[in-house]
This record gives C-alpha cells, sequence and structure tokens, in this order.
C-alpha cells in the first residue's frame, strides 16, 4: 500500500501493531529524544506522545526506524514504477506503437503524476497567529542550541523563473515567530534564497510538518537540480498530489499536512543557529544563518507533530537513505551510464563515503566514471569514493574493503583533491565548507594475498591491535595532541608491512567491534589530504605517490566538535520511567549511547 498522509500510516501501524501510545507526561526538552533512542536501538515501534509537557499536539516519532515500516509507507508501486521507467528508457528507443502498447501501464502512471487543485482540505481546518512556543519542537541533546523541527518540509521558489524546491532543513525555533533555517551551501532552498539577495527581496517560505509520508522522502530525494521534488512525492504517492491554492499566497500548499507555517525569509538578515547534534554523530557549530518570520500558520483541527532524532547511526536517516538508494539505484546507469552500482554507507552520514561498481572498458576508464559521480548533484559531496570494475555487493562494506586491498597499487591507484568544498557538517577539514576529497581504484585481478590474522608484536607506541578483515587493522597510539605525527611514524615502523590499510584511532576495540562502528569512527573522523600517511610520499608528474602500508589517521582532533551523548541526569530518568512510559512492559529498553559497540544486523 502506499498512505496517502500521515493519519493512514499511523492507522497502517497500529493494525501491524508497530505504533505505541505513550500516555505518560514528557518533555520534549531530551526525554522524548532518549526515549526513541533507546527504542530504535532496540528496534522497537513508532511511538505516539500524547502528554508532552507545555504542548497543545501530540508527538510521533520513529515512523521509518526500520526497514520494514519504511517499505510499509510506501510499498511496492514506486519501485516497480523506477524500474519499469528505467527499462523502458533503454529498451523503447527508438519508440514504436508496439513497444508503447507494451509499456501502456506505465505511460498511465506517469500521466497520474502532477498535482490536483482542492477547494477544501483538511490543513485549512485552523488559521491562526504564530505561537512557535505551543509546538513540541524537540532538543535532542544536551548541548544543543534550543529546539529544532526536525522533520520539516520546506517548500520555496526561485524568485528568477519560479522553479519549485522542496527540501528538509532543520530549523531552530527562536521565539513565537522566528526561527533560524539551515541553509547549506548545497541546497536547492539556499539557492533560491541566494537570487533573492540579488534582488534584495524577502523569499516567501512554506513550512510544512507531516503529510503523506512521500512528500517527507520526496524532499530528501538527491533529485538533478530543477526537477520538481513535488513530482516525486505525487509518484510515490501513486496519484495527482493534492494541494490547496490561496491568492494571498505564492505556494501550492500539499492539502493532507498536519502544519503549514507561512512567511519570509528577508535578505541579509543572520542570526547564530545551532550547535546541534547531527546524523554525523558530533555537534554542528554555531553558525549565523537566515531567519524565517512567520506570519500564519495553516494546521488541521486535531494536528499531530511528527519529529525525528538524529545522532550516532542507525537512526531513522539510515534507513530512509537506504530506501532512497535502493528506490532510486535503476536511474544510476541511465544518468551515468558508465556506473554499474553504487552505494553510499549510511554509517559515515552518507556524504562520507561511498562505493561504485563502474565499466573499465580501457586503460582508466574507472577514473572518468569517478569524476562523473563527484559531479552529480548531492553525490558530489561524497568525500570518500572506492571504485571497482567487478560486480560486488556494494552494501558488504568488509567484502569491499578486502576486494579494494587485494588490488590497490598505492603508488598509481590513490588520488587525493584538495582546496575543495566539503559538506556543512564535516569538520574533518581545516575549516567549514572546505576540505578535500579521495578516490581509490581497484582494478583488475587480486595482486596479493590478505592475511587476516595478526601475528607478532605491536610497534612501539602502540597497545591495542584489531583486525576489522583481511588486509586492514586497527590499532590505537598516543593522542593527537601528544604525537601528532604519530600515523606516518607508524607507517615507516616497517613492523606492519604485510598490511596494506591500518586505521589509528582513540578505540580500536570498539572501531573493529562492528563495520558500524568501523565506518562511524574512521570515516567521520579524517580528511584525506591530511590524515592519509604512506611509508613513503613522492611526487611523481604532479601525482602524489604513496608507499604502503597506508595509515589512515582517525584520532579525534582538537578542532573536531564534541561527540554527542545523553545528559547522564536524562538518562537515569528514562531508566526509572520507563515502566510508566511502556506499562505493558512489550517495548525493549535498549542502549542509551548508540556509539558504543554497536552490534550489525
Amino acid at each position: 500500500m502506499t498512505c496517502p498522509d500521515l493519519r493512514s500510516f499511523l492507522d497502517h501501524l497500529r493494525h501491524r501493531g508497530e505504533l505505541v501510545e505513550i500516555t505518560a507526561p514528557v518533555d520534549a526538552d531530551q526525554e522524548i529524544a532518549e526515549i526513541h533512542r533507546r527504542v530504535i536501538s532496540a528496534r522497537g515501534p513508532a511511538l505516539l506522545f500524547t502528554n508532552v509537557k507545555g504542548a497543545r499536539f501530540p508527538v510521533v516519532t520513529n515512523l521509518f526506524g526500520s526497514t520494514e515500516r519504511t517499505f510499509a509507507a510506501f510499498g511496492e508501486r514506486p519501485g516497480n514504477f523506477v524500474r519499469d521507467a528505467a527499462d523502458f528508457a533503454v529498451h523503447s528507443m527508438p519508440p514504436t506503437p508496439g513497444k508503447l502498447w507494451d509499456a501502456r501501464d506505465l505511460i498511465r502512471q506517469g500521466l497520474s503524476i502532477g498535482m490536483r487543485r482542492m477547494a477544501e482540505a483538511p490543513i485549512a481546518d485552523v488559521m491562526e497567529e504564530p505561537r512557535l512556543n505551543n509546538v513540541p519542537m524537540l532538543k535532542l541533546w544536551p548541548e544543543d542550541g534550543g529546539h529544532f523541527m526536525t522533520l520539516p518540509l520546506v517548500l520555496t521558489e526561485s524568485p528568477e523563473d519560479g522553479r519549485p524546491n522542496l527540501g528538509m532543513y532543520r530549523i531552530q525555533r527562536y521565539d513565537n515567530r522566528r526561527t533560524g533555517i539551515h541553509w547549506q551551501i548545497h541546497k536547492g532552498g539556499g539557492y533560491h534564497y541566494s537570487e533573492a539577495e540579488a534582488r534584495n527581496e524577502p523569499l516567501p517560505v512554506t513550512i510544512l510538518a507531516g503529510g503523506p509520508p512521500a512528500l517527507m522522502l520526496g524532499a530528501i530525494a538527491p533529485l538533478p537540480e530543477g526537477v520538481p521534488e513535488l513530482l516525486l512525492s505525487s509518484l510515490l504517492l501513486g496519484k495527482r498530489l493534492p494541494v490547496l491554492r490561496r491568492k494571498s499566497w505564492p505556494h501550492p500548499i500539499p492539502a493532507d499536512c498536519e502544519f503549514a507555517f507561512l512567511g519570509h525569509v528577508p535578505p541579509h538578515k543572520r542570526r547564530d543557529e545551532g550547535p546541534f547534534g547531527d546524523h554525523y554523530g558530533y555537534y554542528s557549530l554555531k553558525h549565523p544563518y537566515p531567519v524565517f518570520h512567520c506570519r500564519r500558520v495553516m494546521r488541521r483541527r486535531d494536528a499531530i507533530w511528527p519529529a525525528t532524532v538524529v545522532g550516532k547511526p542507525r537512526q531513522e536517516d539510515f534507513f530512509i537513505g537506504d530506501y532512497l538508494q535502493d528506490l532510486l539505484s535503476p536511474l544510476f546507469p541511465l544518468v551515468m551510464p558508465s556506473v554499474r552500482a553504487l552505494w553510499s554507507y549510511g554509517e559515515t552520514g552518507f556524504h562520507s563515503l561511498a562505493a561504485a561498481v563502474v565499466h573499465d572498458r580501457y586503460p582508466r576508464e574507472a577514473m572518468a566514471s569517478a569524476f562523473r559521480i563527484l559531479g552529480e548533484g548531492q553525490l558530489s559531496l561524497t568525500k570518500f569514493l572506492l571504485v571497482l570494475d567487478k560486480p560486488l555487493n556494494l552494501q558488504d562494506f568488509p567484502g569491499v574493503l578486502q576486494h579494494v586491498l587485494e588490488r590497490v597499487n598505492w603508488e598509481t591507484d590513490l588520488f587525493i583533491f584538495s582546496n575543495i568544498a566539503m559538506d556543512t557538517l564535516d569538520y574533518a577539514g581545516p575549516e567549514v565548507n572546505k576540505g578535500s576529497k579521495g578516490v581509490i581504484l581497484a582494478l583488475g585481478e587480486s595482486v596479493r594475498e590478505l592475511s587476516g590474522e595478526f601475528r607478532g608484536s605491536a610497534p612501539s607506541g602502540v597497545e591495542n591491535v584489531r583486525v576489522f578483515c583481511p588486509g586492514c587493522l586497527v590499532v590505537d597510539g598516543p593522542s593527537y595532541e601528544v604525537d601528532a605525527e604519530f600515523p606516518k611514524k607508524l607507517a615507516q615502523s616497517g613492523s606492519l608491512k604485510n598490511w596494506p590499510l591500518i586505521v589509528l584511532c582513540d578505540r580500536p576495540s570498539q572501531a573493529a567491534a562492528s563495520t558500524i562502528n568501523f565506518l562511524w569512527t574512521t570515516f567521520t573522523r579524517f580528511n584525506p589530504a591530511t590524515d592519509l600517511y604512506g611509508s613513503e610520499e613522492r611526487i611523481v608528474q604532479g601525482h602524489i605517490a604513496y608507499s604502503g602500508p597506508v595509515v589512515l589517521d582517525a584520532r579525534v582532533k582538537p578542532w573536531y566538535p564534541k561527540e554527542v551523548f545523553a545528559a547522564p541526569d536524562v538518562a537515569n530518568l528514562v531508566s526509572r520511567r520507563w515502566n510508566e512510559y511502556f506499562p505493558g512492559g512489550n517495548v525493549e529498553m535498549g542502549s542509551s549511547d548508540l556509539g558504543d559497540l554497536t552490534p550489525d544486523s
């Protein structure tokens, strides 16, 4: 099934036994977030909080906190449509009457995509002055700068050509009428705002909450610039998206949303936004961002506030991201013909690491595919890319890494690109929005046998050695503050020369305990240009040629933001009250800290 709105999705989850109602009083300041984290770590149900202190509305979280629930929101139809559309694009050229007839069901579905204007709709039940302090926005972590909308759907239109953008950008509440709006450098809404600023005009903004799950998914999909997210939402919904049009407002307002906040963002005005514990598992720091001024609120009469919680993997964004990758994967070869398969790893925040299987029909063609990937939409934010030319299950990361280490020639197959733009939330670089990228080509047949067992003595300065996969060791050493040059010494020590890759980190037993921990620890904590070391590094025809082994320095650096942890008093409160939240004892209490020894599953 495809759920037409939030209410029908909740009914569906309730029928499946995957929605639990919590009637005990709870606080939007960290308590709800900690309950959510405990439940999702135990792979528990969606949560409906009906008694939120100081709020007029209930809160629902963990809607997409499992593969099964995410799939349940959309059913099989969207995936079947994308696969059929990709197949049609490949095999229908040139079109013939017979081919068009065979694709008649697909064409019929395509013709149903779009918007349908409504005269009346639930979103218009109530029209009122803004009272944002009555909305149960969540504070997730103790050092967050305030309360945030964590599932906002932000609708804007280009002042230049009217093209719409629907994006999900975190919104920090300042007071009853104003919020921050976290438009990053690569986001469509940010482009629209820069156009408005160039004209010295305020930008009209509609912030939506709730509505069809398809609307939420459309807002975060990595679509090419200029492709309307509302069309993808309609496709996922399986029908034209019902909207309201108002003469006094420039945007279509999806009819089945729970809330719509109407307002504008004035030009050339900034205010500090943050800190915020984000999906990398660290606090993104305080920075100046534009300010949204709310003029009017539309909502359902019995509105429900949807929210999510972000932090160390795996949270809801992991399952949504993986669903989107599966959904859109048939389109990758159409957009990038030399790319056969592509996967970004949610355990790293998605942008920190990706792997691709590409064609390599002539020497080093694979590098052209790497450049193509790094130039495509949100994929351009990828920090590190592994490129293979043989079919492999890219979701099996230990298998992928072993495949790479069996083939890589460090002198010719590792490429580093410095002084480029990076994801705003990645603080491993020298300053915000700046950093570097890396590409490894792992082509052809295996050139070495890898050891899967460490024998012998650890090098000087190393106390703990763990094997993550054949060919890769995880070790500790002095902290960065004590010895910033230790990775270079480690690479040159000679005692680990039979191990192609050595990851230096602060807690190797934790990092090597699971694939989740390895990916998160390694790839969120390094900048390719400054944190990769070979036993020797030479410049050969303008290329940095590394000699193995290569050491990746994933130690925490002094300028990194703090790792997110629950406040001890909040964690203790939730532990004490667990049976109040779930008096039937039917919901398991999971771990408070998802960063410690997270199991694979």
